[in-house]
């Protein structure tokens, strides 16, 4: 077909031009992060921060001196004040061990724990019953077996019936001051008046013990922990005692009522002696193992325990002339 000569024909395609030949991946890659590193220029240099180090600032404290004594001021070294403590350790251990052969028997450590085992309720029923013991039943003292058939009495806490030595050191210790308070009430006081009434309580607790301690070696009459029941039972006098002095204090100089409240309170303990001591006296076979008491014995027995309680105005007499 023969187009005009006017007809104009397509322009030639034409290929697009690089400047430059395409850059290898890795320099690209280098450019991109040349480029960000540009942008960001604030993040580029941050570092996190180190942990602290615990052993930066600290002072190293001197370690504590053992408490103790130095022995070295003295001119001692350390080996021979080792030897001497051991030396001393060795003596008291000893003594302690000597003591417990010879004494043990007499005072028992057990036998004085289980007296003082005693709380609020047990003093008061105690006292109660010293004051008041005509009515109170049944005054035999509690008995529980042990796991080897041994018979052993309840602690005080538990039986009221049962000595205790809390009440009888207390009641001394209370009629040594109510004593010289009376005396400082007479113009009488001296410092002197302290020791004198001590000596006249241990004096008087002591001939007590010692006759009731020599009626039962006579009469063989035996028991476990004897010597602290006679001691205990010695002690209640002083809470008679006691209360016939401050009787004094209400009654004035009224002699005939003085002397009424005394006999009261000499009765009244002569009745409760009467009563606990025939526990340890009059010994049950079935709580103690012993043979039956024959009856020539048992009314010796009995006179014992009369006489005991009768010497007992005695003791009280003395103890009240403050």
């Amino acid at each position: 077909m023969n187009f005009g000569s006017g007809s104009h024909s397509p322009p030639p395609l034409r290929h697009p031009r690089f400047s430059s030949s395409p850059q290898p991946p890795q320099q690209h890659q280098q450019q991109q992060q040349q480029h960000y590193s540009q942008s960001v220029p604030a993040y580029s240099h941050y570092q996190p921060p180190l942990p602290p180090n615990p052993n930066v600032g600290f002072v190293p404290q001197p370690q504590a001196r053992q408490p103790g004594v130095d022995f070295s001021a003295w001119g001692v070294d350390d080996a021979t004040a080792r030897l001497g403590m051991q030396l001393g350790n060795s003596a008291v251990a000893a003594g302690q061990d000597y003591v417990q052969k010879n004494l043990g028997g007499f005072f028992p450590l057990a036998g004085l724990k289980h007296r003082f085992n005693v709380n609020n309720l047990y003093v008061m029923r105690k006292l109660q019953l010293v004051v008041f013991p005509w009515r109170h039943k049944p005054w035999s003292r509690k008995v529980v077996r042990s796991e080897q058939g041994v018979a052993e009495w309840y602690p005080p806490r538990e039986d009221v019936n049962s000595p205790d030595l809390y009440i009888p050191i207390m009641a001394i210790v209370t009629y040594i001051l109510v004593a010289a308070f009376h005396s400082g009430l007479d113009q009488r006081f001296r410092p002197q008046v302290l020791g004198e009434l001590a000596s006249a309580s241990f004096a008087v607790v002591l001939v007590d013990f010692g006759f009731v301690y020599l009626g039962c070696y006579f009469l063989n009459i035996q028991g476990a922990s004897q010597a602290l029941d006679i001691i205990a039972y010695s002690g209640y006098k002083f809470v008679g005692v006691i209360s016939t002095i401050l009787a004094g204090y209400v009654l004035g100089r009224t002699l005939w009522l003085w002397t009424i409240v005394f006999l009261y309170f000499f009765l009244a303990n002569a009745f409760f002696l009467l009563r606990s001591l025939r526990s340890l006296v009059l010994v049950d076979p079935a709580n103690s193992g012993t043979a039956t008491i024959s009856p020539a014995s048992r009314r010796r027995r009995i006179t014992f325990l009369f006489l005991e309680a009768v010497l007992q105005i005695l003791y009280m007499g003395i103890l009240v002339r403050v």
